[in-house]
């Protein structure tokens, strides 16, 4: 049988990865070295090396395997997580965050990278950065089941991963007091009293929970507001003037409805051959609808639609609706398909509330939220805490439509207010979620 180079180097590649797994690094090492003088360009072998001499504290070999490795393959993630490390270690943090950063760009979720993005970051004098970097490193590593605890963290990230936890620990408390000690400054304690409590809670430095199971925010909940799944209209002096607009309002939706505007699902498209958590049909062989035409989404205006639906816009700016950079509020036509059903659920946080105007009712459409049920009346609101576990369907054969908008909880006070469109904005920094829905 003829003698064949590529089996050759298949077969020592094998080897090397063998002896890798195995924990005899040094061997591995050498039979990379053996298929690298085979193979010049080989990617594998060359970062394996790189790592090696890394491991060795042989820096400048580092550099030289991964350098070589990146021009062979320039936006690989993987070698440009490596040599940033190299660099880092070598005490260039500057040119080391800028390959780790094109790491982190290309994979948002390469968790590794992001976390020695951190490092560069804090050693460049950069701590607020280094936090948002190493929180989101964390969070999304540990979302994978990783960094849990000592045996779920490799040996040699552990130091790193150690430190990065206590830097988040110190830091998150920190940074966002930092951000309420204006307000403290201005207001006083007993003013901000609940918005400590929340922060704390948030924090997990105090237990603070709603007393109603049925209650359950995803992401912020503040203390010492009335626990309440659907609100009593006495409480809403604006809506006079909101459902005086109805007709106007659906005239405009009507328009938008005929022009066959492209309307948004509201939850996005779901992946191919995947179904969405929240919505189901209640027609056998009938594909589900939830769709929008926002007119604010994640706190961003839409100005095209504005023009479209001047009195909505003007109805809207007329409400108390929650205005955070960046995150709220959502406000838009909310348009559920016939036989559609918003599965239960809940929402992020009791600071606000869901405002429905409802515009086109057919029968057999409602609204539960946790053990009330409301029954949609056209030109007619309804707000409720959608923190509590709420669903809606339309069993009906036509389009249910309602002008839907966050606004804020009225038992908040004006200070909590403002020190909340400071707050959440400064947790979105670390976490680099979306916090609108």
């Amino acid at each position: 049988m003829p003698h064949s180079p590529t089996g050759d180097c298949e077969s020592l590649r094998s080897s090397a990865r063998d002896a890798a797994e195995a924990g005899r690094a040094d061997d591995a090492a050498m039979l990379y070295r053996k298929l690298l003088g085979s193979r010049p360009d080989d990617l594998e072998a060359l970062n394996f090396l790189g790592i090696h001499a890394m491991a060795h504290g042989w820096f400048p070999r580092a550099r030289e395997m991964l350098e070589r490795a990146l021009v062979i393959a320039p936006t690989d993630g993987a070698t440009r997580k490596n040599l940033g490390i190299t660099l880092l270690q070598s005490g260039e943090p500057e040119a080391a965050r800028r390959l780790l950063a094109q790491a982190v760009e290309s994979a948002p979720d390469f968790f590794t990278a992001r976390l020695y993005l951190g490092l560069a970051l804090e050693r460049l004098g950069q701590p607020h950065e280094a936090l948002a970097e190493y929180f989101r490193a964390i969070a999304s590593a540990q979302a994978e089941g990783y960094w849990l605890s000592p045996a779920s963290t490799p040996a040699g990230l552990r130091p790193v991963v150690e430190h990065a936890s206590r830097f988040v620990r110190a830091g998150h408390r920190r940074l966002l007091h930092a951000v309420l000690a204006p307000l403290h400054a201005r207001h006083g304690r007993a003013a901000m009293a609940r918005v400590d409590r929340c922060l704390d809670g948030y924090l997990g430095e105090v237990a603070c929970k709603p007393g109603n199971p049925d209650q359950r925010p995803t992401f912020l909940y503040f203390p010492g507001l009335p626990e309440t799944p659907i609100l009593s209209r006495e409480l809403f002096p604006w809506y006079e003037r909101m459902e005086a607009s109805t007709d106007a309002i659906r005239e405009e939706l009507l328009a938008v409805l005929a022009a066959d505007a492209d309307l948004e699902p509201f939850l996005g498209e779901p992946p191919p051959g995947m179904k969405s958590d929240y919505l189901a049909s209640s027609r056998n062989g009938a594909k589900a609808q939830w769709d929008g035409l926002f007119f604010h989404r994640h706190g961003r205006r839409n100005e095209e639609n504005c023009r479209r639906c001047p009195a909505t816009a003007a109805a809207l700016e007329a409400a108390p609706t929650v205005h955070i950079r960046d995150h709220s509020p959502e406000a838009l036509f909310s348009v559920l398909g016939a036989g559609s059903h918003i599965l239960p659920h809940t929402g992020m946080t009791n600071t606000r509330l869901v405002t429905h105007l409802p515009l086109l009712v057919p029968g057999d459409c409602s609204l539960r939220v946790a053990d009330q049920r409301h029954d949609w009346q056209q030109g007619r609101c309804v707000t409720f805490d959608d923190t509590f576990e709420h669903e809606a369907w339309n069993h009906s054969n036509r389009t249910r439509v309602i002008l839907l908008f966050d606004i804020w909880n009225p038992h908040l006070t004006g200070i909590e207010r403002t020190a909340l469109t400071e707050l959440v904005p400064a947790i979105a920094s670390l976490t680099g979620e979306q916090l609108a829905g």
